[in-house]
């Protein structure tokens, strides 16, 4: 297992929302690219970057400082946040250089939309589910959709899709531990999928517990090793 840590960028700044909620932002360093390289430093073999303003609002708002962390960087990234159209995907991969693109709203509302990408883009593509009692959020976890996530997650499987990160929502930014029923749950429901486990991790035990999840190829951490909660090299040790 993967760990990735998640720069969460709101206004160029690097912040972590609580349980999705755009009035609950805590703001951890004013230069992303600065804590991209630190990550890097310690040993992150991935970074997971969202535009949480691009999620807000339907459009990326911080291409330019995602493509410098690309840049600096020599680990890839992943990104995802307001990618809502093909322009966006091809400025991310040909202008920013980024390594996977991560889709969200648009993926679960345009199946034309999301062949088209798989079709172009492949293992490159994944797509967020972002989720509540088993029910997927959208447009930046703002509204609940009535979608189960295990019904849309063997849909997307039979499209090709090969990358999946999955949230639960009540959990995101609390340092309370993973969910890991519903990660089992979904681990039970595809074969094709990668499973990125994201949301809630607090300690190493957290991680522990999922890298012994052998259906899962990577985690999320972000509130965790911004506050110290989590040894983030540490961690790595046991994954």
């Amino acid at each position: 297992m993967i760990l990735i840590p998640a720069i969460d960028i709101k206004d160029g700044r690097v912040v972590r929302l609580f349980q999705g909620k755009f009035a609950e932002v805590t703001e951890y360093d004013q230069d992303p690219v600065a804590v991209a390289k630190k990550w890097e430093s310690l040993g992150a073999q991935w970074l997971h970057v969202v535009d949480l303003d691009g999620a807000k609002t339907g459009a990326m708002q911080n291409q330019d400082v995602i493509a410098a962390i690309a840049k600096t960087v020599d680990i890839p990234i992943e990104v995802g946040g307001g990618i809502r159209d093909e322009q966006t995907v091809e400025y991310l991969f040909s202008k920013a250089k980024v390594a996977r693109v991560i889709l969200a709203t648009r993926a679960i509302k345009d199946r034309d939309f999301l062949k088209k990408i798989l079709a172009a883009y492949g293992h490159k593509i994944g797509v967020s589910f972002d989720c509540s009692n088993g029910l997927v959020a959208e447009r930046g976890w703002v509204s609940m959709t009535n979608i189960k996530a295990v019904d849309l997650a063997k849909e997307l499987e039979y499209l090709g899709l090969q990358w999946m990160v999955y949230t639960d929502i009540a959990r995101d930014g609390t340092l309370a531990g993973p969910n890991f029923e519903q990660l089992q749950l979904m681990a039970q429901t595809v074969d094709k999928i990668n499973l990125i486990a994201s949301g809630g991790i607090g300690t190493l035990d957290d991680v522990k517990k999922l890298a012994s999840m052998k259906t899962i190829a990577a985690a999320i951490t972000g509130k965790a090793i911004y506050e110290g909660t989590l040894d983030f090299q540490q961690a790595l040790k046991v994954c």
